[in-house]
């Protein structure tokens, strides 16, 4: 039978955090292996850094072992901890050898933390006691030489072997995916090419992240942080204008195959876009650059009003932005407004999914949780929240941490973004996919490789084979355009 620690999730989880995110392997518990000063070393010597946790009554408190160690003389430094209420109290007391910590030989007089498990106790110090406030009942005992030192009665010891969660293998590991979800990013086309670039448009409360994950797919993909869209929290928030962000490769300087549309944050009441507003920014009547009013919707005739949207111009999916934190503390006219934009969103047939944001910032949360995110309880329990609360599959609620402080990119960052940015790529897809086939027929594109001159065709019917891109001039991948050149285009024929 599998042996097994008598600490519970959320204590394990507080402790791998509290030593800076590890991943714990139990390798000796004393109830198992005997209580044995001896049995510890000679399981948990040249294991790397180890956590000793001693149970004691009503107590938990331990002992974490930095660095490895071999030999019985070997000198460690110790940093003694205890579980309080809602966090872990610490003391460092220096480096010991495991002979002097274990009992070994004898006991220590000097030391502030001795553990004799064949005794079945810990001696240590009334002022470290009072540092990790421990509430243990002392015993009568008394150390004959120091009457400052009180021994503790144990009942369990365990021992695990720490190791960090982003190790060298894990590291190779999400390089690996790290190319491979870029590659299929890069590579991605629309579902029978009825467009050139998918439009994903981004909904929320204000401060939700919105303005934020586009920065953040943008540094992505240029390979440093950037922030080009503002951001913000205010009531007021920083986005007011309907933005439409086409990112660039930076390898190749050409545009990726989706756009990202930024729009003015929801709020409750008359506050946040009208939402006649939205519904045109679905259907496509919305160009870049448009002021909200929030008392006010587009008509038609305004300078950013499309008459006649074509499917290029329609939004493809839809994403509602929420911080994770604050998520169930939506009012009740948020909820309200939201399912109504639902509504609206099932009308057009336009798949839509739920962006939790700041996952980084839940409790106990570490950046090794990341290469498996879903799996995490507390990240569960707020999925499972937004789905009873808001009707949304479990399947549609995707999980990023945007780049709002950092200074660098973080693979492990980049995969969570990555990964949700697929998901609404393939949103679109089935968008695409079930569209009637009138809604698809006005146009039909066909690939030629033909020796042609630039100037007989128009340069609305020219699009390069290598970037997608119609202005086939010095900003092209092709940049040696001549009167006659020999390219592959893609010729658009309206019916």
């Amino acid at each position: 039978m599998a042996v097994t620690t008598y600490l519970t999730k959320m204590q394990e989880k507080k402790l791998q955090s509290c030593f800076g995110g590890k991943r714990f392997t139990l390798l000796y518990k004393a109830s198992v292996h005997d209580f044995s000063g001896y049995n510890v070393y000679k399981r948990c010597n040249n294991q790397g850094p180890t956590v000793m946790v001693i149970y004691s009554g009503h107590d938990i408190f331990g002992a974490y072992i930095k660095d490895s160690y071999q030999e019985y003389g070997d000198r460690v430094p110790i940093v003694l901890f205890a579980f309080q209420k809602n966090e872990i109290s610490e003391c460092k007391i220096g480096a010991y050898s495991p002979s002097t910590f274990l009992c070994l030989y004898e006991e220590d007089n000097c030391s502030e933390f001795l553990l004799n498990l064949d005794g079945k106790k810990v001696t240590m110090k009334l002022d470290t006691i009072e540092k990790l406030q421990l509430k243990v009942q002392v015993s009568n005992e008394r150390h004959q030489k120091h009457q400052k030192d009180q021994i503790i009665s144990v009942k369990e010891c365990e021992v695990f072997r720490c190791e960090d969660l982003l190790d060298k293998r894990n590291m190779e590991e999400i390089t690996q995916l790290h190319k491979s979800l870029l590659f299929d990013i890069k590579s991605y086309r629309p579902y029978r090419d009825l467009v050139r670039q998918i439009r994903i448009l981004l909904l929320g409360p204000t401060g939700a992240g919105k303005s934020s994950f586009f920065n953040s797919v943008k540094s992505v993909f240029r390979g440093y942080v950037t922030h080009q869209a503002l951001v913000g929290s205010d009531a007021a928030g920083v986005s007011d204008k309907y933005r439409v962000y086409s990112i660039k490769d930076a390898g190749y300087n050409n545009s990726l195959p989706f756009i990202l549309c930024d729009s003015m944050g929801l709020g409750e009441e008359d506050k946040g876009p009208c939402m006649d507003d939205i519904v045109y920014i679905l259907k496509g009547h919305i160009s870049d650059r448009y002021q909200f009013n929030s008392m006010k919707p587009i008509t038609p005739g305004h300078s950013n009003y499309i008459e006649n949207p074509l499917l290029k111009d329609r939004i493809h999916c839809a994403v509602f932005v929420f911080n994770i934190n604050s998520v169930e503390h939506l009012s009740y006219e948020m909820m309200a407004k939201i399912k109504k934009i639902r509504r609206e969103l099932i009308k057009c047939g336009i798949i839509h999914v739920v962006l939790l944001t700041h996952v980084d910032s839940l409790d106990l949360i570490t950046k090794g949780d990341f290469i498996d995110i879903y799996r995490c309880t507390l990240v569960k329990c707020k999925l499972e929240m937004v789905h009873r609360e808001l009707g949304f599959a479990l399947s549609d609620i995707l999980v990023v941490s945007n780049y709002t402080s950092e200074w660098e990119l973080e693979p492990v960052k980049d995969l969570l973004i990555l990964s949700a940015l697929r998901q609404m790529l393939w949103a679109a897809d089935d968008f695409l996919e079930d569209l009637p086939p009138e809604k698809t027929g006005s146009c039909i594109w066909w690939y030629r490789h033909l020796k042609v001159s630039a100037l007989w065709l128009p340069p609305a019917w020219i699009y390069c084979s290598q970037c997608f891109s119609n202005s086939l001039d010095n900003t092209c991948c092709t940049s040696s355009i001549k009167d006659q050149i020999e390219v592959s285009i893609y010729t658009k024929i309206l019916f």
